[in-house]
């Protein structure tokens, strides 16, 4: 519902591009947020008819029923190729990969450190929950230490289970990445936060290029 002003300007409401129809993520998951904040970006910029989308595996994989974007499907780790390939044959569109940790940082680590190595022009976004979700909250290479997992219920550790990954201090030193920013979506003004990230991130696709 729209919240208006005395002179009657609309500063609130559902966003045009978000599909007004049940999600099938769990209560209090991110993704949801995540969706309004792309379609809110999207919007304000412009872009809603530029931009493909990529997504992949696990529960990041339906954005397509809920962003009145373009989206492709790919392969488990594969949103980075496919990607790159769209970008390089239609270089006048904004294409983005959409995944999550277990997905991108397990299965699609190589494809996104090459790309990253390549200076492939496309964005990235990770939503990490730190598992893998849709399979049942496994460890992923995001976990951290000593975090329960229903594969590790007595907490992640080291021997057996690896380091937390941070994919933000992986790509940090590779020539070909123009833009990296880490944000949460855990209270109001973080998400006015990771909003301002997204606009930038894409603006910087539009005028630096890069990954």
């Amino acid at each position: 519902m729209a919240v208006e002003k005395g002179s009657g300007e609309k500063v609130a409401g559902y966003p045009k591009l978000l599909m007004d129809r049940p999600r099938h993520y769990c209560p209090g998951c991110s993704h949801g947020v995540l969706h309004r904040l792309l379609a809110e970006v999207f919007g304000e910029m412009g872009i809603e008819r530029d931009v493909v989308g990529v997504s992949s595996i696990g529960c990041s994989a339906l954005i397509y029923q809920y962003l009145d974007v373009d989206f492709v499907s790919a392969p488990p780790g594969k949103a980075p190729a496919v990607a790159t390939g769209l970008s390089r044959e239609l270089p006048g569109k904004i294409v983005f990969t959409y995944q999550g940790d277990g997905d991108l940082a397990s299965a699609g680590l190589s494809e996104l450190i090459h790309a990253a190595l390549r200076g492939e022009r496309l964005t990235v976004l990770c939503l990490n929950n730190l598992t893998f979700g849709m399979s049942g909250g496994q460890i992923s290479p995001t976990s951290l230490l000593g975090q329960k997992t229903t594969s590790a219920p007595q907490g992640k550790q080291l021997k057996g289970g690896g380091t937390s990954l941070r994919l933000v201090d992986l790509l940090s030193p590779m020539a070909g990445v123009t833009y990296l920013a880490r944000a949460t979506l855990h209270s109001p003004a973080q998400v006015r936060k990771a909003k301002l990230l997204l606009k930038r991130a894409f603006s910087n696709h539009l005028y630096n290029g890069g990954l």
